[in-house]
């Protein structure tokens, strides 16, 4: 939330900037061993950007009607979309620090934007020919799952340059379920408790995972090899959860933070925002086949939020919740 010198807050902009780009530059990542992901032809680099402007001049705009210094919303979508044709990156980051570098360039009264954007992901599919299918590269699908998203503030530096100020990359809507191997037992009882321990759940979350480099410069830059993919987070992710039995989502969550900042060592920290929506059950599980019903829990839901730093995976408490993880081999099989 932009702000003016006296506290008062004063922002405006242009939301659902949808932008279509093809042949962008591909991307390219260091692989790492819980993910096949290695990086992204970019045929199509597509966006949902949410783009505002502040600076003290705007003020005689809302105080006034003085509309002056006032660039219409209407031309920040253009600048958008123009600019996204000539954006020669390969990471959302460094699209969004592109065009509010450009933008602080051209509005010279401008003192901060803000930019967030939704990456839409588009899947290619497969076609069958002579030696088997392959991806087609000219056909894909749109997808509705989980997507990777980044937000990015910019303010105008007492050289007249910008400086980034404020940055986050993430992934936002991961829906996992595990059919086994998660726990709930051992909370307080009292006379409001009517929940039933459980030794051995179906655990299904929802799951935001965002994170902060060290150094922006990661994240905008994808040709240095220190870009963190959303792709290999959501499989890291995936590989904890499969990989641990967790007495609960905090637990959970936890795990995957600390595995997240060990095995990306340019990150400064991560953050979780979960909720839960395990099945209601409805027949019991049968121990010889795992055979069980379940169905849509009712509402309310439950939700957790949980943040790590790079301090958090140096200190002793943590460093025993690691390895206790190591230690962890088994999962709980049907």
């Amino acid at each position: 939330m932009m702000k003016l010198r006296d506290g008062r807050t004063l922002y405006y902009g242009k939301g659902d900037v949808l932008t279509y780009r093809t042949y962008a530059a591909p991307l390219a990542v260091t692989p790492i061993p819980e993910s096949p992901y290695c990086g992204e032809t970019n045929i199509i680099f597509a966006h949902n950007v949410t783009f505002s402007v502040s600076s003290e001049v705007l003020l005689s705009s809302f105080s006034e009607g003085d509309n002056t210094h006032v660039v219409a919303t209407d031309s920040m979508k253009n600048f958008i979309l123009r600019h996204a044709a000539a954006y020669d990156g390969s990471t959302t980051e460094g699209f969004l620090a592109y065009v509010a570098e450009a933008f602080l360039a051209q509005y010279p009264h401008i003192t901060d934007v803000e930019m967030t954007a939704d990456r839409i992901p588009f899947q290619s599919i497969q076609v069958g020919g002579d030696g088997g299918f392959n991806e087609s590269g000219l056909v894909f699908r749109r997808s509705h799952n989980e997507h990777a998203h980044a937000s990015l503030g910019m303010k105008r530096g007492a050289d007249a340059g910008a400086v980034v100020v404020s940055h986050a990359s993430g992934i936002a809507d991961l829906q996992l379920i595990k059919v086994s191997g998660s726990s709930f037992y051992g909370f307080i009882r009292d006379d409001y408790t009517t929940l039933p321990e459980s030794y051995d759940r179906p655990l299904f979350i929802f799951l935001n995972i965002n994170w902060r480099y060290s150094k922006v410069t990661d994240a905008i830059d994808g040709s240095s090899g220190a870009y963190v993919a959303a792709e290999q987070v959501r499989d890291l992710a995936q590989h904890v959860f499969h990989s641990i039995q967790s007495p609960s989502i905090q637990y959970l969550v936890c795990q995957i933070g600390l595995q997240l900042l060990s095995r990306f060592l340019q990150l400064e920290e991560v953050s979780f925002e979960s909720n839960n929506r395990t099945w209601e059950t409805i027949v019991d599980r049968d121990s010889a086949t795992g055979a069980g019903v379940y169905t849509e829990p009712r509402p309310p839901f439950g939700f957790q939020g949980f943040s790590l730093t790079r301090a958090d995976l140096e200190s002793a408490d943590f460093q025993k919740a690691m390895a206790a993880q190591i230690s962890e081999k088994s999962v709980v099989s049907p």
